[in-house]
């Protein structure tokens, strides 16, 4: 079946448009290799990613390469598309996963390993390596799990480790080789082998002793004994591509600008302080131009700065001070996602919230002083509490505390100090409505960091934590958020696990498993009988592991001397603080070579380039009020997005060019634009129109061209002009034409239209009601054995029933048959 027959029937149905704005318009049959980009959770995390759009960008800026996307279907997806018998499809060409060369997923975390098999299966694939034929795409992967992949190793070809910037186009370079002189899949692999950063996981074959004990990973290739992790001596000064802009609302709704890679504070529990080392940190210039070319081309309301730690970053202060008087006027925030206590001056902060106050977090991980000395974080509860009175000072209400809890050497006085820290926190402010969240978690020791042999604590000495953090947590300005043990435990099997784990997760998936980093989609039953039916012990995972001991991530080289790691292990037990090589010289980690890889970070003050004429707005000020009114079409996948999905789509539109609005007042403030009322979820329209309100008169055609061209496919606008009317009419009569699948009779339609009343059983908010179509309808004919015209009259402030729902009613429709039908408001006028 057509994927654009299910959709209506979804949840979200802009999940799987594949229109968003700045997707590249490529034609399948110019290029000589076609990537399948995959994310394996839902379009929402998946597009909130940056290291995949990195990749698609890069992938897609070569004549001849193809890059598109998929990401993990919702359930109510994946059951239509095994009810239809429709292969899981590109979001951008709907070509299905079959037709392309490479399916390169992500790894972005444990709980994510089932969401592979989901997409797979719907693809067609198998899900081993070895089970797959030369017909098969080539499945790759890379990301934050590529340094730990064991659990999931048997189900891919290749698996990238490190830095992919300068790697995918080595990796596309030799795969347009291979293809061109027809080689094997084995000849292909082999060939992987040789570039920098790649694992294939076939040459590598894990021995287990007696009881299944793992006993190492033995390579099968001379030469080929470990992998070395890619690294990127530097981060790309070349102009950045038009972001993707979505266009549903995801859970990093705006522009990412990767500031720095890599963290030396050395957080002893931090995989990723180990995994992006070194430092290397992009020119204040550099961050300035990106960000001006990135909300320019994109409309997005919010700008982060992106890195493990953004507050480290050398030019911070000035950096901000500039963004912040480049957009403030634009209404455009800076956030920074990740900063750390003693980086969060007074004076950052001031800038912070000269737009409007974004998030604030800090994260002292440990209740006292001397379990944070453990982990290395550099941090005392005098810096805490300063950075807290501060941020309350400067008018933040709300701050969030991230801890964990199970963490080395741990004891109860380490416990009772995170509701304390809390509540002196909460003090450290004066002034009504200030509050603290605490979010509270289980250690999870993860592999290639100092604390990757301690063990972890179980589901039920999880929840006892929590329960004591409950019951000491009660104070009104107080407020606890804890991350499911049960969640922590999967994740720490998946994190320190082997490759007999592969058959755990197609059994799983088997009995139902899907979405498991999702609180409401999490069954632990379920993985624990599929661990029953396999004889796998999943507590053995979490257990202390042995210094001498073989782990099964041994054979994979994140370029961090194991030296280091054990001896940072051993300062951790004496609670020796080791410094930041940034700061205080080379702590011997042993990854630099300090010719093409060592740290980069900025020197001296930045050299701003001359202002941009117009690169600001002008204040609201009383300026005049002039109104316009736009008439636009809405066809093909434009269809699928909510109204509030289209009021976001047009705001974005009118920030890209610059449209004068008027702005509602107050901390949100939101452009002055009406919108005609909304249409069911699935239904064409050649008669939409909004109003706005703004700032100064403009010409009306220039602006429609020009704002057409900031409208993703499936939107147009018709006509432009001034507004007759200020207000969107209460009552209409609107005329739509339903193109169905099969013929039909005029009886049904004229016994409709005779009829006196004809009631009509629909669902709303979950519950049935029945409401009477007759009135509703003004006319009901056949155009022709296939097409009906169907006018409706409704009105803003009763319940109206859909087209569709009547079309239901009137010719005894089944669910099938209904999908297929193609609905289009053709016209509307006000109604007496």
């Amino acid at each position: 079946m057509n994927p654009e027959q299910l959709l209506p029937l979804v949840r979200k149905a802009s999940r799987y448009c594949g229109n968003e704005f700045n997707v590249p318009a490529k034609e399948w049959q110019d290029v000589s290799l076609r990537y399948l980009l995959a994310f394996p959770d839902m379009y929402e995390i998946g597009m909130s990613h940056q290291g995949l759009q990195i990749l698609y960008h890069i992938i897609n800026g070569r004549s001849d390469l193809l890059a598109e996307r998929v990401y993990a279907p919702d359930t109510d997806l994946e059951d239509l598309l095994r009810q239809t018998k429709t292969p899981l499809f590109s979001l951008e060409s709907r070509h299905p996963l079959l037709d392309f060369d490479v399916l390169a997923f992500t790894l972005p975390y444990e709980l994510c390993n089932t969401n592979i098999l989901t997409i797979l299966d719907l693809g067609g694939l198998p899900f081993y390596s070895r089970d797959r034929s030369e017909e098969h795409p080539l499945l790759l992967g890379g990301g934050p799990g590529a340094f730990h992949p064991e659990p999931v190793a048997d189900f891919f070809d290749a698996i990238l480790l490190g830095d992919g910037e300068e790697a995918i186009v080595e990796i596309s370079d030799f795969l347009l080789a291979a293809k061109q002189a027809g080689w094997s899949r084995q000849q292909v692999l082999a060939g992987l082998a040789e570039i920098e950063g790649i694992y294939v996981p076939a040459f590598f074959a894990p021995q287990y002793g007696p009881g299944h004990a793992f006993e190492g990973i033995k390579p099968l290739r001379a030469g080929y004994e470990k992998v070395r992790r890619r690294v990127l001596p530097e981060l790309s000064n070349d102009p950045a591509p038009a972001p993707l802009v979505p266009l549903n609302k995801i859970v990093h709704d705006r522009l990412g600008i990767e500031v720095a890679r890599g963290c030396t504070r050395g957080c002893r529990f931090c995989q990723a302080g180990i995994v992006y080392r070194p430092v290397r940190e992009r020119a204040p210039e550099q961050v300035l131009r990106l960000a001006k070319e990135g909300i320019r081309a994109s409309g997005f309301e919010e700008l982060a700065l992106l890195s493990l730690s953004t507050g480290d970053y050398s030019c911070l202060s000035p950096l901000l001070v500039k963004l912040m008087d480049t957009f403030a006027q634009k209404r455009v925030s800076v956030s920074m996602p990740s900063m750390r206590v003693g980086t969060l001056t007074p004076e950052i902060m001031e800038q912070i919230k000269r737009v409007r106050k974004t998030g604030f977090t800090v994260a002292p991980e440990a209740g006292t002083d001397r379990l944070r000395q453990v982990l290395n974080k550099g941090i005392t509860e005098e810096d805490l509490l300063a950075t807290c009175g501060s941020a309350f000072s400067l008018g933040w209400k709300t701050i969030k505390f991230y801890f964990m809890f199970g963490l080395p050497t741990e004891t109860q006085e380490d416990l009772d100090a995170i509701p304390e820290l809390a509540l002196k926190a909460l003090r450290a402010g004066s002034g009504p409505g200030r509050r603290i969240t605490v979010s509270a978690a289980t250690f999870i020791p993860k592999p290639h960091t100092p604390f990757q042999w301690e063990p972890q604590l179980s589901v039920a000495e999880g929840f006892e934590r929590i329960d004591f953090l409950k019951a000491k947590l009660r104070d009104n300005g107080v407020q606890l958020r804890w991350g499911d043990p049960r969640q922590s435990f999967l994740e720490g099997v998946f994190a320190r696990g082997d490759r007999r784990l592969a058959a755990l997760i197609v059994e799983a998936w088997q009995r139902g498993a899907r979405f498991d980093a999702w609180n409401d989609h999490l069954r632990l039953d379920t993985w624990k009988e599929a661990a029953a039916a396999l004889g796998v012990d999943l507590e053995h995972y979490l257990r202390r592991r042995d210094f001498h001991e073989p782990l099964p991530w041994d054979h994979l080289d994140c370029g961090v001397d194991q030296a280091f790691i054990r001896a940072e292990y051993a300062k951790a037990m004496e609670g020796v603080y080791t410094p930041d090589c940034r700061v205080h010289g080379c702590q011997k980690c042993g990854l630099c070579d300090f010719k093409t890889v060592f740290p980069r970070t900025c020197q001296g003050e930045p050299d701003w380039p001359a202002e941009e004429e117009g690169d600001g707005r002008e204040e609201e000020g009383e300026a005049p009020h002039f109104h316009y009114r736009l008439d636009y079409s809405r066809l093909d996948r434009a269809r699928f997005l909510s109204h509030l999905e289209l009021l976001q789509v047009f705001f974005r539109a009118f920030n890209r060019v610059g449209l004068p609005l008027h702005y509602s007042k107050g901390f949100n403030p939101s452009p002055k634009v009406s919108f005609s009322p909304a249409l069911p979820l699935g239904t064409e329209s050649r008669a939409e129109y909004l109003l706005v309100d703004l700032r100064t008169e403009i010409k009306p055609q220039e602006w429609l061209s020009a704002i057409n061209e900031q409208l993703p496919q499936g939107l147009c606008v018709q006509a432009l002009g001034q507004a007759e009317s200020k207000k969107i009419p209460a009552k209409v009569e609107t005329c739509y034409t339903l193109y169905l699948p099969m013929p039909v009779a005029e009886e049904p339609l004229a016994s409709f239209m005779a009829a006196a009343a004809f009631p009509v059983t629909v669902t709303r908010k979950k519950k049935e009601r029945v409401i009477d179509g007759r009135p509703q309808v003004t006319e009901l004919r056949l155009l022709d054995e296939k097409t009906v015209v169907l006018q409706m009259i409704s009105e803003v402030s009763k319940a109206a029933l859909k087209p569709l729902e009547i079309m239901r009613a009137v010719l005894e429709l089944t669910e099938e048959e209904l999908i297929q039908i193609r609905v289009v408001k053709e016209w509307f006028k006000a109604a007496c």
